[in-house]
Parts: C-alpha cells; sequence; structure tokens
C-alpha cells in the first residue's frame, strides 16, 4: 500500500508538469504572435534581424523616441598653428558653402568676447572647408559666428598642431598612409616600427571602439599601416564627416590626437598601363600668386603638361590666378595643404597622388625654372636619361640667380629680369619617376629614396640646369624670413644652422635689408634663359611678355572686385 501511494502521486506530480510545460508553450506562442503582429502594424514591415558587426562604431543616433533634428553648420574641429586656428567646416547636405563675407572668427573668455575678419577661407568642399582665423589672444577660445544674425557656431574639439595625425590616404596596395607631426624621428632614418601601433576609430578616448593594427614601415613623418578589413569593405565609414579616423599609438605613452580621416581609397587600386602624361611639376607654396604665371606658362612651353600647386596658407587671392590658367587651358590643380613646416610630407602626398597620371614628376619650387642650354628640348632629355629601365630619378643642379643691381620687382618677370648669378651651382632638384618611390616615401625635398633596383642620374649641366631666383630684391627675399616650409630646415629666426646653404650668406636672424644687397650674388652675368624667354614670348613691337599684361590686367581686376567669393572648382581633396 506504502509503495502504490507513492507511485501515485509520482503520476499525479509528471501529469501537473506536463500540463503546465503545455500551457506555458501555448501561453508564448499567442505572445510571440502578437508581438510580431504589433510591429507590422506599427511599423508597416516585417521584422528583420541585424546582423552586427564585431567592431560597431558609438551610436550617434537619438534613442529617446523624439522627432529628429535638423542637422546645423557645425565647426568639425579647429587646430591651433602658430600664427594662425584653422576651423573645419561640418555642412548638412544642400547647404551652400560660406564665403568670408559670411562669417566672424569670434573670441570666447570668461567675461568677455571680441571679434574679427577671417584671415581667409580656403576650398568649396563641404567635408573640407577651412576657415582661417587669427590667433586668439592668450585666455581666449576661438568659433565663428554668422553676420547675418550673429549666431554662433558650434564648436568641436581643439588640437594643438605640436603632435596631431593631420593627413591620411589609402595607398593601392590597401594600406593607410599616415602623416604625423610630432614624432620628431630623424631625417631619411627608417624608425623602429615596433615602437608603434596604428588605431582606427572615431573617438580615440573610448578604447571599446578602436581597431588597433601594425605599422608596416615608419620615417619621417610619415607612417604606413596595415588598414582593417572591416574599414576597406563599408564604404559607409570611409565617407565625409562621418568616414573613420586613424591615429598613431606610441606604445608606452598613448594616442595622438587626430583629424585624419582615412577616407575614400585616393589613388587607383590598379595601375594604368601607360600614364596621361610624361611630365608634370609639383610645388608647394605661399602667397607667390604674383609669380605663377610667368612659372606656368613657361614650363608649359618647354613641354611640361600637368601641374600639382599645395597652397599652405596663402591669402594673396591665388584662386583667381589660378581661375585664369585654368581657363586658359593650363592643366592644374590646386591642393589645400595647411600645415606648416611639412614640405617634404607634402611632396610625398602629391607624388602618390600624381603616380597614376604622370610618367615623370619634378619637385621644383615656384622661384625655379627648367633651364635647356642646348638645342634638346626637355622631352629629349627625359627620354634619353631614362632610356635605361633602371633609372628612377634624374638629378638637376641648380645656379643661385642674385638681385642683379634691380631695388624693385622686375615688370617683365623673373627670367628676363634677373641675369646675374653666383659661380658654382647649390645643391640640386630632382624629376623623380613615381613609381620608383621607396615605400617608406622618404624625401629630403631635394629627392627621393628609391626602391631596390632603382638608381639616379645625374644631369648634365650642359643639357638641363635649374635657374633658382633665390636672392630676388629686398622686397620679396625678406618673406623668406617668415617660415621656411620644410620640416628639417631651421627658420631663418632662429640661429640654428647659421652656416647652412639654405641660408642667404652674410645675414642674420632678422630682416634687414643690407645697404649693398642689390649687387650681391653676382659673380656671373649669365642671360641665356631670358633670351629664350623672350625670344618665345615677346611682342616683336613692344617686347612685352603674356604673364605681364595678364598681370597688369588681373591687379586692376582685383581692385574693382568684391574679394573673398570662392571659386575654387580646381581644388582637390583628398580626404
Amino acid at each position: 500500500m506504502k509503495d502504490r501511494g507513492k507511485k501515485q502521486r509520482d503520476v499525479v506530480s509528471w501529469s501537473g508538469f506536463f500540463w503546465c510545460t503545455l500551457i506555458v508553450v501555448f501561453s508564448c506562442v499567442l505572445f510571440t504572435g502578437f508581438t510580431f503582429s504589433s510591429f507590422h502594424l506599427l511599423f508597416g514591415e516585417k521584422f528583420q534581424p541585424v546582423l552586427v558587426f564585431r567592431w560597431q562604431a558609438p551610436s550617434r543616433e537619438s534613442i529617446s523616441g523624439e522627432a529628429p533634428v535638423t542637422p546645423s553648420i557645425s565647426i568639425r574641429e579647429t587646430v591651433l598653428l602658430p600664427d594662425q586656428a584653422l576651423l573645419f567646416l561640418n555642412y548638412p547636405p544642400s547647404t551652400r558653402l560660406f564665403t568670408k563675407e559670411d562669417l566672424d572668427c569670434v573670441y570666447f573668455s570668461a567675461n568677455s568676447s571680441l571679434k574679427q575678419e577671417p584671415l581667409y577661407v580656403d576650398g568649396d568642399d563641404r567635408d573640407s572647408q577651412i576657415v582661417r582665423c587669427p590667433l586668439h589672444p592668450r585666455g581666449f577660445t576661438v568659433s565663428l559666428a554668422l553676420k547675418s544674425d550673429g549666431e554662433n557656431i558650434t564648436a568641436g574639439p581643439t588640437h594643438s598642431w605640436d603632435s596631431l595625425v593631420y593627413e591620411a590616404m589609402i595607398d593601392r596596395d590597401n594600406t593607410t598612409i599616415v602623416f604625423v607631426k610630432g614624432l620628431n624621428l630623424r631625417a631619411e632614418k627608417i624608425s623602429n616600427s615596433s615602437k608603434f601601433e596604428c588605431v582606427y576609430g572615431w573617438d580615440f578616448t573610448r578604447p571599446r571602439y578602436l581597431l588597433r593594427t601594425n605599422v608596416v614601415s615608419i620615417a619621417q613623418e610619415i607612417v604606413r599601416c596595415q588598414t582593417p578589413l572591416s574599414v576597406l569593405s563599408s564604404p559607409r565609414r570611409m565617407m565625409g564627416n562621418n568616414s573613420v579616423k586613424v591615429s598613431i599609438r606610441v606604445k608606452g605613452r598613448g594616442v595622438f590626437h587626430s583629424i585624419a580621416r582615412a577616407g575614400l581609397r585616393s589613388v587607383r587600386p590598379d595601375p594604368p598601363v601607360r600614364k596621361e602624361y610624361e611630365m608634370c611639376v609639383c610645388t608647394m607654396l605661399r602667397n607667390q600668386a604674383k609669380f605663377l604665371k610667368e612659372w606656368v606658362m613657361y614650363h608649359a612651353a618647354i613641354g611640361v603638361q600637368r601641374w600639382f600647386i599645395y597652397d599652405n596658407n596663402s591669402d594673396d587671392n591665388i584662386d583667381e590666378v589660378l581661375e585664369w590658367l585654368s581657363n586658359a587651358n593650363y592643366n592644374i590643380t590646386m591642393h589645400i595643404w595647411p600645415w606648416i613646416k611639412t614640405q617634404e610630407a607634402g611632396f610625398a602626398h602629391c607624388a602618390l597622388r600624381a603616380r597614376d597620371f604622370c610618367e615623370w614628376v619634378g619637385f621644383i619650387d615656384v622661384d625655379e625654372f627648367f633651364y635647356l642650354p642646348s638645342t634638346l628640348g626637355l622631352h629629349d632629355v627625359i627620354q634619353n636619361q631614362s632610356k635605361y629601365g633602371y633609372v628612377g630619378e634624374m638629378r638637376t643642379s641648380c645656379y643661385s640667380f642674385g638681385p642683379s643691381g634691380l631695388t624693385r620687382v622686375p615688370p617683365q618677370g623673373v627670367t628676363v629680369g634677373y641675369t646675374c648669378r653666383v659661380g658654382v651651382v647649390e645643391r640640386h632638384k630632382s624629376i623623380v619617376r613615381p613609381e620608383a618611390l621607396n615605400s617608406t616615401l622618404i624625401n629630403v625635398v631635394h629627392h627621393f629614396h628609391l626602391r631596390h633596383g632603382f638608381e639616379y642620374v645625374n644631369v648634365d649641366k650642359g643639357v638641363l640646369i635649374i635657374n633658382h631666383y633665390k636672392y630676388q630684391v629686398w622686397e620679396v627675399f625678406k618673406e623668406k624670413f617668415y617660415r621656411r616650409v620644410a620640416t628639417y630646415v631651421a627658420d631663418w629666426q632662429n640661429d640654428q644652422n647659421a652656416g647652412s646653404k639654405d641660408r642667404a650668406p652674410g645675414l642674420g636672424t632678422r630682416a634687414v635689408e643690407p645697404r649693398d644687397w642689390s649687387t650681391r650674388f653676382c659673380e656671373v652675368y649669365d642671360t641665356g634663359l631670358r633670351d629664350e624667354v623672350l625670344r618665345i614670348f615677346a611682342k616683336p613691337e613692344s617686347q612685352s611678355l603674356p604673364w605681364q599684361e595678364e598681370h597688369e590686367e588681373h591687379e586692376q581686376h582685383l581692385r574693382t572686385r568684391t574679394k573673398g567669393k570662392h571659386k575654387g572648382f580646381f581644388y582637390d581633396y583628398v580626404r
């Protein structure tokens, strides 16, 4: 009896469990059906599962259920240079771009505020437009306001130029090339990549959302990074102001501030079989607009086919000159490069961009002119010097010209006005085959490091020479004291490397004109290029030159035109 009673209790227990389970399952089915029906009724569409990637960006969308707010113009980021502030604007879609006339630079402190005119507004790309403001007083922060209603524009983070990742581009091998200020590495030396790592993300203060990759190589200011597959495979992460950022972490020290966005691929993944241009030129300049027409028109006449101009914070209406040259069918692309003392990095950046279009690229300044003393043309020289496949660079010697007795800017231009030079060559500049460059992109302005298997050749002075109009009239020359563009060259206000050939012999660290300046640096009268320019360009009846006439018309045009408007169709951004 006892055992039978126990068995009966067991049966009752399992029976109860069965019915309870059945009720629970039935309830879940009803609840699930109601829930899915509710989603369908509420949202009018089927419920879709979402595939979540392992690396997920922090959410930027509202979760409060409120109606979305129409995005407004904001300052994405601010970079403080030693002499000015760069404010990068962030535009919502379908918003017109601002001009200098639309904006005020506004400076705030705890107790007061003040306004100033912007120095310049660079670019016509809504993802990369830059407003340049005078450097703010001590104790103030800088922002922008609309002149129309005085409304302040929301400002983002501010970064110091001393330590910053400032540019990035994805190369054809899918590595990311990162440009960094503040690494303080030795010139022309490859550094130990194991001391660094690359980081990708939107907010470098939130490690949870960062990806880390290895450094492939690091030298001077350039780091080559492995690019995460999730970045390469997701166009959404590489577009505009929402694109993923890249930075560099120094192991044991921390991550650099960064404004650099990996961006869409900056170069073609597959190189063309035949380049579009045989000879191109790349230069970096600041406030050289008045000399640009002569430089471009002359080099076009001898065979240069395309120009890459990196503008380093000009405020002399260079866009007006470039507009005129572009309308005259000169193939010119201007890239905004506001980063001071980064000429080597800028030239590496330019070499990569020119690589898909140009067989050869000359890296020269606007006061430097290729001169062909023999009867050979530039095309013939290039063909003769590169007939062996291992030639990756042609080094051309430079003659430095002095003021030639002048005290004012020569009206016919530098090639006709300055005819007296020093007796010996000073250094060289290079014409480079971009495909031959070493992957580190090391250069020292005058030449690049080449890949294994390539060599340089020295071009004979009787075949090709560079006339460097280095020591012009004092009015022009004194601007060199403002700032040198090269990273590893000391500014002339500093007494560092006082005996360097980059300096003018006999000058100190102050821009004070010597009494005999007009007669200095005159050892050899050399009229070869002057005579060639007059033969090619001068009008027989007046001996006037095309850039001379256009310069006078342009100056008159500027006096009657409202300043500050963008032309900018020739601007090129790689972000």
